[in-house]
């Protein structure tokens, strides 16, 4: 049966806790990873939006998983958001809607794990920062999700992508590849290998202090890109974070990392012109001010002095891993043209090479900041 069907829609939004005349329902374009579907049903005559997912099992294992750890986190972050304010409080979290029998998703008989929560009106996102006070906005966005999560204890949260940020098995992977050097390419990219050889020792940063109990394992978004932020369209205030499949125990510092390596460089993440590539420390400043502003009152010292560099080491693993798939014939990341992955990985290392560079002055940065 096609999906996209109105009548299938509505069969599916019927499995929910919704007490509301469907009227229609479609295909929505964002996302590149789970089915998404935008629902209008009708109560006491106004319209009601939900969005209606598909979790998408080749990418996420463990869908009941997922949903549990969704679960915990939403209710988590509406007590916390609610003992604040009950302002908006709908649109400030995201609203999970349960099944008619009460569980956090509905599976049909095709085995498809689905998912429905209330759409967030009056909202909107961007795809880049175009100036520092959006940096600032994200920043300040996800250093308050992960101030409200960090008295959630991270036993009730699992793991959902095992060794997600393993750098010591990304670089194991990236030697295997060249070894068996299954397409022929390794001779080609000899520059781009030595680099990482060179730069081997930054995928072990973390691990002396998190073997001495120095970085705690908090609950953590690692998906931070801009585009999970939303902001209310007329005062531009940051009204919620979105896209929880993510949320796993980890390091505070895989969050602001991928941050740094998203929002201060204004080259795109493919970008052949890597002259374009450089760190904008004023947009460095501005997401760290607004990052220390919520998270500074539960980091311990070890996590703050850590900030700095954490761009670097999610970035030089992100490198790492696009080089692998270059060699291995690009079978994870989708590649559009000849070298697409090579390309990336270029971008990532030349981003590695000017946070190295701008070190110093990050770290005095994040020092004044904390």
């Amino acid at each position: 049966m096609n999906e996209t069907n109105e009548n299938f829609l509505e069969k599916l939004i019927s499995k929910f806790q919704i007490v509301a005349e469907f009227v229609e329902g479609h295909a929505w374009v964002k996302g590149h990873i789970n089915d998404t579907y935008i629902v209008t049903c009708q109560q006491g005559g106004s319209p009601i939006r939900y969005i209606l997912q598909r979790i998408n099992h080749d990418v996420f294992h463990q869908p009941a998983v997922v949903m549990q750890n969704v679960k915990a986190t939403t209710d988590h972050l509406r007590k916390k958001i609610a003992e604040e304010s009950s302002v908006d409080l709908t649109r400030r979290t995201m609203t999970l809607v349960p099944t008619r029998g009460g569980a956090p998703y509905y599976q049909d008989i095709k085995g498809n794990f689905w998912r429905t929560y209330v759409f967030i009106e009056r909202v909107e996102s961007s795809h880049v920062a175009e100036n520092p006070n959006q940096a600032e906005q994200v920043g300040r966005a996800f250093g308050l999700f992960q101030k409200r999560l960090s008295d959630l204890p991270s036993e009730k949260i699992q793991e959902t992508i095992p060794q997600f940020h393993n750098g010591a098995l990304r670089f194991q992977a990236l030697e295997q590849a060249i070894n068996e050097d299954l397409h022929g390419r390794a001779s080609k990219i000899q520059d781009e290998i030595d680099f990482c050889r060179k730069h081997k020792d930054i995928v072990h940063t973390f691990t002396s202090a998190i073997n001495e109990g120095k970085l705690p394992v908090r609950i953590t978004h690692n998906d931070t890109k801009i585009d999970n932020v939303l902001l209310d369209n007329e005062s531009g205030e940051v009204m919620c974070i979105v896209d929880l499949d993510t949320v796993m125990p980890g390091l505070v510092h895989y969050d602001f990392g991928d941050m740094v390596r998203t929002l201060t460089s204004p080259a795109d993440e493919d970008d052949r012109n890597l002259e374009k590539v450089t760190i904008r420390m004023e947009f460095f400043k501005a997401l760290s001010n607004g990052y220390l502003s919520e998270a500074k009152s539960f980091l311990n010292e070890t996590e703050k002095d850590y900030l700095a560099v954490s761009g670097k080491v999610i970035t030089f693993q992100l490198g790492i891993r696009f080089l692998t798939d270059h060699l291995n014939g690009d079978l994870y990341f989708r590649a559009h043209r000849d070298e697409h992955n090579l390309d990336r990985a270029r971008v990532q290392f030349k981003l590695v090479e000017k946070m190295i560079e701008n070190e110093p002055a990050m770290k005095s940065l994040i020092s004044s900041l904390s």
